[in-house]
């Protein structure tokens, strides 16, 4: 049954020995340098471990060790047969180790174990399952030519393929990522967050057990203006697949045209909005939606629901349903398996966090919940659940991705002047619609300029779905067969025939 209580957790956090070194072509290495950085899990404020810092020597050994393998073809040129059988014992060793990883998660970042391990453990078993599934049921073309030749038309792998990842899901991003990175052939360097690197270094030790060759998955932890960056402008990556903020996300788009011109794909920032007129099915699901979708992770989630649009006749009835929603989702220790709300991921982001607040005070905006740094005596980085209301949508909080616990609430009249607020915004990732008017819904959500649009409800699709998003949210989509699109390339082949 593995881990049940506060007291099994703290007691197999005690008996946990971390990996703390880079993987480079199956082994697992000191950085170059020699030099570490601090894993500091906000829970508590404790070291957990002392982490190889890795930086451009690293980066072209890591680089150096994936092309060779994909050169040799061990991986890239093995069947789609074989590939998918590596991928599916590898979601069932994700699974087999579920607690570990979701413990390991659960003191980087701070996020509750309960959701560790039943949202996120099974989303990164899922995503190597599904795309290990797939990938043997993709055909290629042949083109409509005249009987004096054979067009085909034929995908193959990148080659060497970048990712660096974020801290707010570590290795379900990081999966999103890999899963069809692998299953269409490429080797991998990964990059986690400096905040949270430790699933990922476990997982590439599970890769190698579920048969995947060495070389073909190195994971590389340190800073992104180090490791990240050099990933970047590295000549031999031939793409780069990033999740992280908008303004990192440019950084990657000049990294690729001051080098070799690499593909890039970009799942930035997100401010959603989340529209709900008096004639939604179900005030009371969509206030627990509303509340969840903002302070689920604390926050800290690139398509949580942080933009509120109520139409104005209901505003005050609905709002205090959302307010019932965050007094119940308060902090607490994230090891507790009944905490909902777990911590923030570090100090960093509690100052950036209680900034906000702090500027939507300041331009008028009402704290109708919350606002304050909660927990200090644990040594921790906890912030309770905020909502302001009196908002317009020029504000900073408004405008600007928090990456926080806090809401912002907004009226509008008519469907109109939702659909303008909603819009007025250079984010474009999700946004969120409820009404029991199916043609009104439909409508709108051709209005709405957003990668996804959820009607009725703040989180649906999977795997089945892409994912990106519109304007300055991102480049290209994650999830779906189409990730594939990102990490192959078409090659036309004209036979004359005579």
């Amino acid at each position: 049954m593995g881990a049940q209580t506060l007291e099994d957790w703290e007691k197999m956090r005690d008996d946990l020995t971390f990996r703390n070194q880079a993987f480079i072509d199956g082994k697992y290495t000191d950085a170059a340098s020699g030099e570490t950085f601090e894993c500091v899990s906000p829970i508590d404020g404790r070291v957990l471990t002392q982490v190889a810092a890795c930086d451009v020597e690293d980066v072209n050994r890591a680089v150096g060790a994936a092309r060779k393998v994909f050169d040799a073809g061990s991986w890239s040129e093995e069947s789609p047969a074989v590939r998918k059988k590596v991928l599916l014992k590898l979601a069932q060793l994700i699974l087999g180790n579920a607690d570990e990883l979701a413990l390991l998660e659960t003191l980087d970042m701070g996020k509750p174990i309960s959701l560790a391990k039943t949202v996120d453990m099974t989303g990164v078993a899922n995503s190597f399952q599904w795309y290990g599934e797939a990938i043997d049921k993709i055909y290629d073309e042949i083109a409509p030519t005249d009987k004096s030749g054979l067009g085909l038309i034929t995908r193959e792998p990148l080659g060497v393929v970048g990712a660096v990842v974020p801290w707010n899901f570590p290795l379900l991003m990081a999966a999103w990522k890999i899963a069809p990175m692998l299953a269409a052939g490429n080797s991998v360097v990964l990059k986690p967050a400096e905040q949270s690197p430790l699933t990922a270094i476990r997982l590439a030790e599970l890769a190698i057990e579920a048969g995947l060759p060495e070389g073909v998955l190195n994971v590389l932890p340190g800073f992104g203006e180090t490791a990240g960056q050099a990933i970047g402008r590295h000549m031999d990556v031939d793409a780069i697949s990033f999740t992280g903020s908008t303004e990192v996300g440019k950084y990657f788009l000049k990294y690729a045209g001051d080098s070799n011109m690499k593909v890039v794909s970009l799942e930035c920032g997100g401010k959603s909005p989340n529209i709900v007129f008096g004639d939604a099915p179900n005030l009371d699901a969509a206030a627990q939606q509303a509340g969840m979708s903002i302070f689920f992770n604390s926050g800290q989630v690139c398509v949580a629901s942080s933009r509120l649009l109520v139409q104005e006749d209901i505003k005050d009835e609905f709002l205090e349903k959302v307010k019932a929603v965050g007094q119940f989702m308060q902090p607490n220790n994230p090891l507790d398996p009944s905490t909902m709300m777990g911590s923030m991921v570090d100090k960093t982001q509690t100052e950036r966090v209680l900034g906000y607040i702090e500027a939507g005070e300041k331009e008028g905006a009402k704290v109708s919940l919350g606002g304050k740094q909660v927990r200090q005596n644990s040594g921790g980085e906890y912030i309770e659940p905020t909502i302001f209301d009196n908002v317009k949508n020029d504000m900073k909080i408004a405008q600007e991705e928090i990456f926080g616990p806090v809401l912002s609430t907004l009226t509008f009249k008519d469907p109109e002047e939702a659909v303008k607020i909603a819009n007025d915004s250079i984010y474009g990732l999700q946004a969120c619609l409820w009404t029991n008017d199916l043609t009104k819904a439909h409508k709108i959500a051709r209005k709405l300029r957003a990668g996804t649009v959820n009607i009725n409800n703040t989180n649906g699709g999977g795997n089945v779905m892409p994912f990106g998003g519109y304007k300055q949210s991102g480049i290209g989509r994650d999830g779906s067969l189409h990730a594939l699109e990102k990490y192959t390339q078409l090659k036309s082949t004209y036979i004359h025939l005579g």
